[in-house]
């Protein structure tokens, strides 16, 4: 029984699928790709030379291509902090006393009940006092 070059090309792309799919490495799902494309070139009926040609070429310019920009989207880059998480670290002015019971702050334009994050320290109405936490409704400031 012989077996086509294409169907051998085939193969191989499986067999790059299998360590994609268990690793969760692109690099073997772009050398996959470079093999299918090999088994394209080996049905138009072209030799080896230039099947393994075509193997390199598309699989290289995935890994160039691809790579950075996948290795970008996993980055991320800095998020934008919304909701609470936006209002930590802002500064706020107290309305009414504020120490470790309680009390009012005007952060970002709005009414917050606030709590000292240390019980023992206090602050005035008119005092900047910086947002370190949200508990709930309440401002942890400091």
């Amino acid at each position: 029984m012989d077996i086509d070059a294409w169907v051998w090309w085939l193969i191989g792309a499986v067999g790059l699928g299998i360590p994609l799919v268990l690793t969760a490495m692109p690099e073997f799902g772009m050398f996959s790709v470079g093999a299918v494309a090999g088994a394209v070139t080996a049905a138009l009926g072209f030799g080896v030379v230039p099947q393994v040609l075509v193997f390199v070429v598309v699989s290289v310019a995935l890994i160039a291509v691809v790579r950075p920009i996948a290795a970008r989207h996993r980055a991320g880059g800095p998020g934008l902090a919304t909701g609470v998480d936006a209002l930590k670290g802002r500064q706020a002015v107290v309305l009414e006393r504020v120490d470790g019971n309680g009390g009012r702050i005007k952060l970002a334009g709005e009414v917050w009940s606030a709590r000292t994050l240390d019980g023992g320290q206090a602050f005035e109405p008119g005092e900047q006092v910086d947002v370190v936490d949200i508990d709930g409704a309440t401002a942890v400031v400091m």
